[in-house]
């Protein structure tokens, strides 16, 4: 089994009756032009999800990243990706860290052997990879570092390259994102941006043969009618539109932390978080002020100095930047 260290995650952090900065759903709750998409589809919950709404499902998401719907495999969110990606069988794994943690558990309780491939000193692609590692999966941006990696630099990478683009649509025009490249499978999140973390929505892109692989075995009507129908809308014009706007939106928020905390923030953020380096005991000195944050040295390359804070809006970023100004005080 896996340590429990790597199942952490923050909405574990992020306790009732805490301000949360642990979690990175940009909103509460879905806007409202999503909510009344997913109310309208509550009467056909006494049907099983149809073949038409899975097609349509995936043929939005294919308009959307310039692929065909036989390249798209829907997941209750992307995590369930993770899940599936052990049916590669490959001989030996590669993990690039800081990252995400639920491929490495994936592999892991899969009995797969693990690499970890760390991230240079600067949070940068890493120069040597094992040789003999035919699966490298690493995420852009990187969570929790909030680094975005060149494209062509990641095509460098050996193996067959797995992407992490769970936060990609929170970066103004994508511009380094792999999601229309055929040689590389990419995982999608859509619960982030649209406040769906409840419901789990997201998808795979790849070629047909590998998603194949990954769907065997699968039980019938894996996504819900609820999930298929937010898959769809929220990859409509419309709302790529809104996305893009919150995209630049999100910057501008990055933009107001980084003067707040440019003394700790470790590198300047392309993710909706920061990765900030402050004393020890400074993630509890804010909780007991009930402010969440998240807590890194669950990540493998990283220690307890390490923290990842989510990006607000100005006036709530306010509350966290005057807990921690507070709490830096209280432990100089």
């Amino acid at each position: 089994m896996t340590s429990p260290d790597l199942r952490h995650h923050g909405d574990v952090d992020a306790a009732p009756g805490l301000a949360d900065f642990a979690v990175n759903v940009r909103v509460p709750h879905p806007p409202d032009w999503l909510r009344e998409r997913l109310a309208a589809a509550l009467d056909g919950l006494g049907r099983y999800p149809s073949h038409l709404a899975e097609l349509r499902a995936r043929e939005a998401v294919a308009r959307r990243h310039g692929r065909s719907p036989d390249e798209v495999l829907l997941l209750n969110g992307a995590a369930e990706g993770f899940a599936l990606l052990p049916k590669l069988a490959p001989r030996r794994a590669a993990i690039v860290h800081p990252g995400f943690t639920e491929p490495e558990v994936a592999f892991r309780d899969a009995g797969i052997p693990v690499d970890h491939v760390l991230l240079d000193g600067d949070f940068t692609l890493p120069r040597h990879v094992p040789s003999d590692a035919d699966l490298i999966v690493i995420g852009n941006p990187t969570n929790p570092t909030s680094v975005l990696h060149e494209a062509a630099r990641l095509k460098t990478l050996p193996g067959r390259l797995v992407v992490d683009e769970a936060f990609m649509d929170a970066v103004p025009g994508e511009p380094e994102s792999l999601a229309g490249d055929p040689d590389v499978l990419v995982l999608r999140s859509l619960t982030k941006t649209w406040g769906l973390a409840g419901l789990r929505a997201g998808y795979l892109l790849g070629d047909p043969e590998t998603l194949a692989r990954l769907a065997h075995g699968r039980p019938h009507w894996p996504v819900g009618s609820l999930t298929l129908e937010a898959i769809t809308a929220c990859c409509e014009p419309e709302a790529l539109a809104q996305s893009a706007e919150f995209a630049v939106e999100g910057q501008r928020h990055a933009a107001h932390a980084l003067e707040q905390l440019q003394d700790l923030v470790v590198l300047a953020p392309n993710g909706p978080f920061l990765l900030i380096r402050a004393p020890r005991g400074a993630r509890q000195a804010l909780r007991d002020k009930g402010i969440a944050v998240r807590r890194c040295d669950t990540f493998p390359g990283l220690d307890d100095t390490y923290l990842r804070v989510a990006i607000r809006p100005p006036e709530e970023f306010a509350v966290f930047v005057d807990a921690l100004r507070v709490v830096m005080e209280e432990l100089a």
